[in-house]
């Protein structure tokens, strides 16, 4: 199906009090086929926000999917841990209550929310009381599209990609907080019940496609379902609805709504 030019003002729903809290329902003018999260990246820095991901969500409600632009409080503005990640588990249990099928959803993130969207994924092995736990409300995260994902975030912490960005983030390095990254790393999380596409480019100047590799090891050895699909642009091609690196997502949606 061909994307078609999206005319419907996005609905605005709130799932917190603080600004930040938000979140923009787009639906497509038929029947949905099906319900896909968009989590934005920017590592995770408050001067990035929602705006990255709408014309992502314009173009998958005019190929006919209900889309959830999420918004979240980001680091330097009220987030970080554990702040960032209650917003995203809390944004995502909103589904249950919004028009949209939130049976089968698939988190797709960029960069930081790559991170944020696997981490989303594997909410259901989280430790009672760790913040995003399932509780009341629960909706499932059932397939992820990692874009340029943070997938390691010690190693982004150890590494200093993105600067401070993930000790910013997370109130301190890997080796100063080990529990809260054990509970935020996606790559610590494996194997989860939901299968991860990886989509990165060798040519990344950003994120290293080092990560997508590493996290793909990681839940294929622990007999996790995921894999790396290597592209051809750079960081910020996987954003563009007319870059075929977006192609690559679109074409993965239909068997991640299905699996």
């Amino acid at each position: 199906m061909g994307a078609r030019s999206a005319k419907k003002t996005p609905a605005v729903h709130r799932y917190g009090d603080d600004p930040a809290q938000f979140g923009e329902l787009s639906r497509p003018d038929g029947e949905s086929r099906g319900t896909v999260v968009i989590i934005h990246g920017g590592f995770w820095r408050a001067r990035y926000d929602l705006s990255l991901g709408r014309p992502l969500a314009a173009d998958l409600a005019a190929r006919g999917y209900t889309a959830w632009n999420l918004e979240y409080r980001r680091a330097g503005a009220g987030g970080g841990w554990p702040a960032t990640f209650q917003d995203v588990a809390a944004g995502i249990d909103l589904l249950a209550t919004l028009p949209a099928d939130s049976s089968r959803v698939v988190a797709v993130g960029h960069s930081a929310g790559g991170q944020l969207a696997a981490w989303a994924a594997g909410r259901a092995g989280l430790p009672p009381g760790a913040p995003g736990a399932p509780g009341p409300g629960f909706t499932a995260v059932t397939g992820v599209v990692a874009q340029a994902g943070v997938l390691a975030l010690a190693d982004c912490a150890r590494e200093h990609v993105g600067g401070t960005a993930a000790p910013d983030l997370m109130g301190g390095g890997p080796d100063e907080r080990p529990e809260e990254y054990r509970l935020a790393d996606p790559i610590a999380a494996v194997p989860i019940a939901a299968p991860v596409l990886c989509l990165h480019s060798r040519g990344d100047a950003n994120v290293p496609f080092s990560y997508s590799e590493r996290y793909v090891a990681a839940a294929t050895a622990a007999g996790g379902t995921a894999r790396l699909v290597e592209l051809h642009g750079d960081h910020f091609t996987l954003i563009d609805p007319a870059a075929p690196d977006w192609a690559e997502v679109i074409a993965a949606l239909p068997g991640l709504l299905t699996a």
